[in-house]
């Protein structure tokens, strides 16, 4: 698993070692992979085991490689980064995918997020938000903040392309979706504040409960829900109408 330390046996006196994050590279423009590139290779915990020029060879490269982190840009010829990231959900779901994209809120960006990606990340970031986004969703948090999300929702919902590439959200029905059967009452609530983007800390304001409480509910959520991250936890909550543009 990412992130593990293995240890030199009693007495060795070293560090434990940490299992690279591994991180595949998916954008057809070679100077930004090569950027990309020399950034991480600076990271001790982070290693770049491919690079794609399109969308088609950066699913067979996610295939072979099983990476960890998949940066992938959202706008490429033939298979894009949408359809590409949903091809790489569905086939390997330890693959985290954070997409590429010019513009924070990007309907492109945001049908990409719909597709199963766990955050976006702006191309002119700078080295240290790079690091950081692919540390946060190598050890299962986003990378874009679930208020952002939710801006991206109202933002887009219905706009999205025409190509294919999204579709819009079903009719809503809000806490009698039949996606939220399996919840208990509290963990409705929960989720219901998961989809205004609060954090744990604030949920737990809101229900007198203690963060490590919250922190429990989160994961059950999740876990019942089939939800990679908080993200998508707000993605489903507008598509299922527990949460509604403000």
């Amino acid at each position: 698993m990412t992130g593990t330390t293995t240890g030199a046996g009693p007495g060795a006196g070293h560090e434990p070692v940490r299992t690279p994050i591994r991180v595949l590279l998916v954008d057809d423009q070679a100077l930004l992979r090569m950027g990309f590139r020399m950034i991480l290779a600076a990271e001790d915990d982070i290693e770049v085991v491919g690079e794609a020029g399109d969308g088609d060879t950066g699913v067979a490269q996610a295939s072979a490689l099983r990476p960890d982190v998949v940066l992938m840009d959202v706008r490429m010829p033939g298979t894009n980064g949408i359809d590409a990231t949903a091809r790489i959900v569905a086939a390997h779901p330890s693959s985290r995918v954070v997409i590429l994209t010019t513009f924070d809120l990007d309907e492109y960006a945001f049908a990409a997020l719909r597709a199963g990606a766990s955050g976006f990340l702006l191309k002119d970031a700078k080295p240290g938000e790079l690091v950081g986004a692919i540390r946060a969703v190598a050890s299962g948090d986003a990378a874009v903040s679930p208020r952002i999300t939710r801006r991206m929702l109202e933002m887009f919902a219905g706009q999205l392309p025409a190509d294919g590439a999204g579709t819009s959200a079903p009719a809503p029905s809000g806490r009698d979706d039949p996606r939220l059967a399996e919840l208990t009452a509290r963990e409705v609530e929960v989720f219901e504040a998961l989809g205004e983007g609060l954090t744990n800390a604030e949920i737990a304001q809101r229900f007198v409960l203690s963060e490590a409480t919250v922190k429990t509910h989160v994961g059950r959520v999740l876990g019942k829900l089939g939800l990679r991250d908080r993200v998508q936890a707000v993605v489903l909550a507008y598509e299922t109408g527990v949460a509604r543009p403000s």
